[in-house]
């Protein structure tokens, strides 16, 4: 199965695993950081990024693929929608059935609003259920939010609205609360306490998790109450473009049956759009951690509609996508394998770099090792490096992988790789959606009123590189607030005259600004037919 070289290098890394076990790397300086991410990440390749010709961000970058659906033609024109044919008419409008969704719809009906989850796949299919490390909150004694603030702050290069940061570290012992209380099931010792681990660049350990599913677990738990307190929910339908009313505000979305293409208007006091994040874009070629729908819907619809982008410029390549086998090429490998005592290696058995750097740096770390260096490991399909789980089992003590990252093991055992074993080969994969639409603290964009954000489709909550388990709170932070303050704020809406003149005048700005394209969008699915 595997290459001479191959099994070279594999023997290394097992001569050097007792060594590498006791051998502490240290960390990088401010100054090395800003050094290798500015050579070696993405988000500083400027040949992949293109200036906005029109539109709320004229002349910010934004990665070539983003920018091409963002100046892209509405799938819909104004003359092929009956508004005055109102299919749905609710208080509350909540675009996307992933975490943030399902959070922002349960505080919603819990506030006595009409509300309604709609989504082009089911409700669940989102990134959210592709979580597996964890979720952060400062809850012990020796913690603080200031102290999970710090953090955070730091290792989203002090870019974060501090607001925004704010209310997210100190909303996240609550957070965690309300998701054990609706039936979580984290991880405890017996006498019922929470059990935390570090997560890279954290100064503390507050990651609370359920074994490496606790995406799927925190999923599975927001979609039974959704169910179990009869919110509406329209699976396979998308939201192809927003309404506004005649005073410019949101009013509702045109839905799009996925299968019949029937269009429908649904009618809303207010709008959240929680669409999640952008990895089937593939931007630069990356593979992906996302789920099927993850194609940059929330920003296309509000973008268009006149809200405000902020560090759309910027995403979160995690730097252990699964390399080998080809069959989950860009799967995620949790974080947590690290946190739990696996170190990265090269094709030599050398260790790198800590374990523990914040995610952009661990990947840049790993792209440079692969290409300048040129100390990866040949998979057939690149280089990769590897990732020495055994140590793992050699640290904790045997049983330790199939008690803390059972999924994790279970992936890998399906092609017939044993990680309490054997170490396993990772490269960077596109993960997350740093930037997004700007909202104030209440979850409203800057500039369109009455539209709300959650979730990944919010810009400026982490800064230029996320923290892992902040995304897993900030959907449920974020969903919550989002689900009252459009509720309450619903009250006292009068909508006004529904109107898609916002797409007219689209077109007359791109026209004036010399940009041809026969792209519409928002995408809603991938293509992968073979051109």
């Amino acid at each position: 199965m595997y290459s001479e070289n191959f099994q070279k290098s594999l023997k290394a890394v097992e001569e050097a695993r007792k060594e590498n076990i006791a051998y502490e790397p240290k960390r990088m300086t401010a100054e090395e950081k800003e050094k290798l991410l500015a050579s070696y990440h993405p988000d500083y390749k400027k040949s992949e990024f293109k200036k906005l010709s029109f539109g709320p961000n004229k002349g910010e970058e934004v990665p070539i693929e983003l920018c091409d659906m963002l100046e892209a033609h509405s799938r819909i024109s104004a003359k092929d929608v009956d508004l005055s044919n109102i299919k749905y008419d609710v208080d509350v409008l909540i675009i996307g059935g992933g975490g943030a969704g399902t959070s922002a719809a349960i505080e919603a009906d819990n506030a006595g609003a009409k509300t309604m989850i709609v989504t082009k796949l089911r409700m669940g299919d989102a990134n959210t259920m592709m979580a597996e490390g964890g979720i952060q909150a400062a809850d012990k004694p020796n913690d603080s939010p200031a102290i999970h603030f710090v953090d955070a702050f730091g290792g989203g290069h002090y870019a974060a609205k501090r607001e925004l940061l704010a209310k997210l570290v100190c909303d996240a012992p609550e957070a965690i609360g309300w998701l054990n209380e609706l039936g979580v099931e984290f991880d405890k010792e017996p006498d019922g306490t929470m059990i935390t681990t570090h997560g890279g660049g954290t100064s503390r350990k507050r990651m609370h998790a359920a074994k490496d599913y606790s995406g799927a677990e925190i999923m599975r738990t927001l979609r039974d109450e959704v169910l179990n307190r009869g919110i509406e929910v329209v699976d396979f339908t998308s939201a192809i473009e927003l309404i506004l009313d005649e005073n410019g505000k949101a009013a509702g979305a045109v839905l799009m049956n996925m299968e019949t293409k029937e269009l429908m208007v649904a009618r809303a006091k207010t709008v959240i759009i929680a669409t999640g994040g952008a990895g089937r874009m593939h931007y630069q070629g990356f593979p992906t951690s996302n789920h099927y729908g993850a194609t940059a819907d929330g920003l296309v619809l509000g973008y268009r509609a006149g809200a405000k982008l902020l560090y759309a410029d910027t995403l979160q390549y995690h730097p252990t996508g699964a390399a080998f086998p080809q069959q989950i090429f860009g799967a995620l490998v949790t974080e947590k394998v690290r946190s739990l005592g696996a170190k990265l290696v090269n094709r030599d058995g050398k260790v790198f770099m800590h374990p523990l750097e914040t995610r952009d740096v661990a990947a840049a770390s790993i792209i440079r090792e692969c290409s300048d260096r040129k100390e990866g490991v040949d998979t057939g399909s690149g280089d990769a490096v590897w990732l020495d789980t055994p140590m793992i089992e050699a640290i904790g003590g045997e049983g330790t992988i199939e008690k803390r990252i059972p999924a994790m093991m279970r992936m890998f055992a399906s092609y017939g790789i044993d990680i309490r074993k054997e170490p396993i080969l990772v490269y960077p994969t596109l993960h997350y959606q740093n930037g997004g639409l700007d909202i104030n603290v209440d979850g409203m964009t800057t500039n369109v009123e009455n539209l709300y954000v959650a979730g990944e489709a919010v810009g400026g909550i982490h800064g230029r590189n996320r923290l892992m388990g902040n995304s897993l709170l900030d959907i449920i932070v974020f969903g919550r607030s989002a689900g009252k303050n459009a509720a309450a704020h619903s009250k006292d809406v009068k909508v006004g005259a529904l109107t898609l003149e916002h797409i007219a005048k689209f077109d007359a700005e791109r026209e004036k600004a010399g940009v041809k394209t026969d792209a519409v969008s928002p995408m809603l699915l991938p293509d992968y037919r073979r051109k």
